[in-house]
């Protein structure tokens, strides 16, 4: 029987090795170059990254440091998700001018939009300066003591780096902390709007259909970006001009079938593929209830409220799709776990782990880490719990509690210089007046007496009525005067006498605790990383997702969640219109929309059956950050643009199953019908480079 369960282990990581895994472009020579090669892909290694010729990382932009973008022409067009440039849209939005719910189409260069603070960034070049940033580190360091010479080390490697002025410097820590690259970056931030869908068709199916497949939600936007006269980054100016890029992606009209090659390029925020079981076991079973219940209970009054009220809708619109986008995901993630059985999977893996330990003689090196891990999460568990759910209320979900922390914030300054409260003092205004640009006291009261009883067993939703804090102009008049006088203000507010007790008790408790069993925790973490890839070298080992540039292979595929069930890989508009509610907030159709579908009026965009692809699915290994993320064909051209996955499978943050796990693309020509037919932009659509691979065009 042991010897079946290591079979299956070692038969499962190898399809999670050509199906899954997040990998550094700069190290895709041999084995990932080989099997991009078997899953039909006809790119090199040096096609993707290439630091002397341009290559596919010289068209992925980091959008606005959240997520993916690509350039679609040589006039530095970008596609990035509606989702990700929602922000943009609902600030340039009002009720005479809304374009969350008519769109945005610049016809000309001068009709795009600027877009203060937005920026995207490129990767130059990627270093492995592993050697040098642990130079000097021993095994008998501390973790302060570690931490400490890393950080030195880090600082002499960056000051040191071969970089034009301009240029950024930053290095990432990966595989736990036992391996380390270095990132040359160029930012450019001069980034104008130039096209959007309205929300019906970029936001299609809202929360009902999010995370979910079939999924028919044209979820794109288009921006520009500009540079100076020399093509280098510059802040904005009407003296620049569209950014030249070194490298752009052309389009491919040819679309997806089922087994196509998929490659997905982009930057993958955050996963957890190598906890223990017992951070599983708790992460499904103690934290994502507790968050899942407060977003819960702040969504019924938000989506209320917004179906209730236009301007409600404008100005929670980017709120409301925070708050429930990781809600969702939370619930979907639990599903997945339980479903593929990945606590369990994660124990039998430790097992073999403990096994070849003996078997190598290793048990006095590495024997105490998993017995350590699983008392260590058993102290952790409720502070863990309790950290939070206070930021799901003092810091997701209430603006009230959110702006109570600036002020806890502000009167700490207090005790410091004149100048330091001063700049913490035009913080904390500058913070409030963007605060109340989107805000409404009556439905923050309401989300408060939700959410607030689920982390204290009362409630004061009194304190609305007698805080200076639910409008710009007596919440200013309240910081008015010297610091001693603002600071005296403050504690006779009421909404800030409430919260207090609790921020304190979050500084002065519950953070540190949290802080203190966390950095055991991690380093504990990197040991184990170091010794699963010592004591199970036959295993593959991708670094988890940290922001960085990643590359992740795979196929369209279609998959089957449950008994009897199997979801094809491709939808299309047929779906939309069998969707189709008129005047509901998630499923309205715009009217040139059925129009067009009515008349089968698709173009070049239809598929070989006459019918227009909306969307597909893939086997590639994505998480947050990779929303926007071009999703390429064998040869490198655009097929799709990455925005989602799969309900069943958001466990992959954790657990990736090449069974379950899918990622979610709008099909490329779903994106050129919207632009050329539904808007009429073909002026875009002549920018573009548009090719036909399968037929030789």
């Amino acid at each position: 029987m042991k010897l079946l369960k290591i079979f299956f282990l070692f038969i499962l990581f190898q399809l999670q090795a050509q199906q899954g895994g997040m990998w550094i472009p700069s190290l895709l020579e041999g084995m990932n170059e080989s099997e991009i090669q078997s899953l039909g892909g006809k790119l090199t290694a040096a096609d993707i990254y290439d630091i002397n010729n341009s290559s596919l990382k010289d068209a992925i932009a980091h959008f606005n440091n959240g997520c993916t973008s690509e350039v679609i022409s040589p006039k530095g067009l970008l596609l990035t998700n509606h989702h990700c440039g929602y922000g943009q849209i609902q600030s340039h939005s009002s009720l005479e001018n809304d374009y969350l719910k008519n769109g945005f189409w610049a016809m000309s260069l001068e009709e795009e939009i600027p877009n203060d603070g937005l920026f995207v960034e490129f990767i130059v070049r990627i270093e492995d300066v592993t050697e040098r940033v642990l130079n000097g580190v021993t095994p008998d360091m501390d973790d302060k003591t570690r931490q400490s010479k890393i950080d030195s080390n880090s600082y002499y490697v960056r000051t040191e780096a071969e970089k034009e002025a301009q240029q950024l410097v930053r290095i990432k820590s990966f595989y736990e902390g036992n391996q380390y690259f270095l990132f040359i970056i160029e930012r450019y931030e001069d980034i104008r709007l130039v096209g959007a869908p309205p929300t019906s068709i970029g936001k299609f199916g809202s929360d009902t259909d999010n995370w979910v497949w079939p999924r028919h939600t044209g979820d794109f936007a288009i921006f520009r970006i500009y540079a100076d006269t020399n093509n280098k980054p510059a802040k904005y100016s009407p003296d620049n001009v569209p950014f030249t890029p070194k490298h752009y992606l052309p389009i491919s009209l040819d679309g997806v079938a089922e087994d196509d090659f998929t490659l997905v390029m982009g930057f993958p925020g955050r996963t957890n593929e190598y906890l223990p079981a017992v951070a599983v076991d708790q992460i499904v079973n103690k934290i994502n209830p507790t968050n899942i219940a407060i977003r819960d209970a702040a969504l019924k009054v938000i989506d209320a409220n917004m179906k209730a009220s236009d301007k409600v809708r404008i100005q929670y619109a980017s709120k409301q799709a925070r708050i429930a986008n990781a809600w969702k995901k939370w619930i979907g993630e639990n599903q997945g776990i339980h479903k593929s059985g990945a606590i369990e999977v994660k124990r039998q893996l430790e097992a073999q782990f403990t096994d070849q330990l003996k078997a190598k003689n290793l048990e006095s090196q590495y024997g105490d880490i998993l017995p350590q891990l699983e008392q260590l999460y058993q102290n952790f568990e409720a502070v863990n719990v309790k950290r939070n759910a206070f930021s799901e209320v003092f810091l997701r979900t209430n603006e009230l509690m959110q702006i109570t922390m600036q002020l806890y914030q502000l009167e700490n300054a207090a005790k410091a210089d004149e100048d330091t409260f001063n700049k913490a003092l035009e913080s904390v205004k500058s913070r409030l007046q963007s605060i109340y640009r989107n805000y409404d006291a009556n439905v923050d009261k309401a989300v408060f007496e939700s959410v607030m009883p689920l982390y204290v067993p009362y409630a004061k939703s009194s304190i609305y009525e007698k805080t200076a804090f639910t409008n710009s102009k007596t919440a200013l008049k309240l910081l008015e005067g010297n610091k001693e006088k603002i600071v005296e203000n403050l504690n006779k507010d009421a909404a800030y006498q409430f919260a207090k007790p609790f921020i304190q008790e979050f500084y002065s408790d519950i953070e540190p605790q949290w802080q203190t069993m966390n950095t055991q925790i991690n380093g504990l973490q990197m040991q184990y990383m170091k010794a699963l890839m010592e004591v199970l070298p036959e295993q593959r080992y991708f670094p988890d997702a940290n922001g960085t540039l990643r590359v992740t292979y795979g196929k369209v595929k279609g998959y089957a969640p449950r008994d009897a069930v199997y979801y094809e890989p491709v939808t299309y508009l047929d779906g939309v219109i069998e969707k189709y509610v008129p005047g509901d907030y998630e499923f309205d159709v715009p009217q040139k929309l059925i129009d067009l579908h009515k008349s089968k009026d698709y173009g070049n965009y239809a598929d070989a059956n006459g019918k227009l692809p909306v969307a597909f699915i893939g086997t590639n290994h994505t998480t947050g950050g990779n929303s926007g993320s071009p999703a390429v064909d064998a040869n490198g051209n655009l097929i799709g643009l990455n925005f989602d996955r799969v309900w069943e499978g958001t466990m992959s943050d954790i657990y990736y199953d090449p069974d379950i796990c899918r990622n979610i693309m709008v099909d490329i020509r779903y994106v050129l019908f919207i632009i050329d037919k539904y808007a009429g932009a073909t002026h875009l659509i002549e920018e573009m480079t548009l090719v036909r691979p399968k037929s030789g065009n």
